[in-house]
Order: structure tokens, then sequence, then C-alpha cells
């Protein structure tokens, strides 16, 4: 019994066509709310050089910022604890992590092609994450 509802299951998915955009409307896609601005807030991207990610992090523990706020969305998640786990390893035992996970909401604009129709936007979830990089011990300190 079981094994024909999965059956059933397995098809209907099938059979269902993947999510096309609407031909009448052009997508417009916003750029996502950044929580908190600062000097300490960086936003890691899949574009941006991982390199120059990690150097600024590095830059900005060694000049003394007590803590390093790390925001990653969606694809971007791997690259964010990936660089996270860099900074742990390079500032080993003067660093910890605090991680924390969740869902952003994100707007796209769906704008006509033709007069006719109206604007319209719709609303789509992203996986985000968080990743607070404090200072437990100064650099050079004797522990």
């Amino acid at each position: 019994m079981a094994d024909e509802n999965t059956q059933t299951k397995k098809e209907e998915t099938k059979k269902r066509p993947k999510r096309q955009p609407n031909k009448n409307y052009a997508l417009k896609k916003r750029l996502p709310v950044k929580p908190i601005d600062g000097e300490n807030v960086i936003f890691i991207t899949k574009k941006t050089n991982f390199k120059a990610q990690l150097d600024k992090c590095c830059d900005l523990i060694t000049r003394g910022e007590k803590e390093i706020i790390l925001h990653g969305l969606g694809a971007a998640i791997q690259r964010c604890c990936n660089l996270a786990l860099q900074l742990e390893i390079l500032f080993s035992g003067t660093c910890q992590i605090e991680v924390n996970t969740g869902t952003v909401d994100l707007v796209d604009d769906l704008e006509p092609l033709t007069d006719e129709l109206d604007f319209d936007s719709q609303v789509r979830h992203s996986s985000s994450i968080h990743i607070r990089i404090f200072r437990t011990a100064m650099l050079g300190a004797n522990q």
C-alpha cells in the first residue's frame, strides 16, 4: 500500500512542469534588504574574489575590530562558511564563530510587456546565513 502511494507521488512530480516565467511580464529582481550596516559587516557574494574577501576580513581583525559579521544568501552560503573557517584557522585560538541560519523574503517586480497589464510583484524565499566572528584573545598577547 505504501509503495503504491510513493510511486503515484513520484509520477505526479514528474508530470508537473517546472515554474516558467510568464511571457507577458519581465522579471526584475530587487536587491535583498540589508539587515545592518557598518564597517565590520561584510556581505558575501559568489561574484567577488574569495581572496579579496579573505584579505578584507583579515585587515579588519588585525586593525582591532572586536567582531566581524558575515552575511550570505543562497549559493553564497557555502562560500561564507568557508571564509569563516579560513579566518578561524588563520587566527587560531584568538577568534570564535557564532552561526545563525534563516530565511529571507526576496521581492521580484513583474513589469508588463504590454500596456493592458498592470505592474505586479511576487515574493520568494531564500536561505541565509549570518556568521559572527568575535575576538576571544588579543593578537600577540600572552595566554
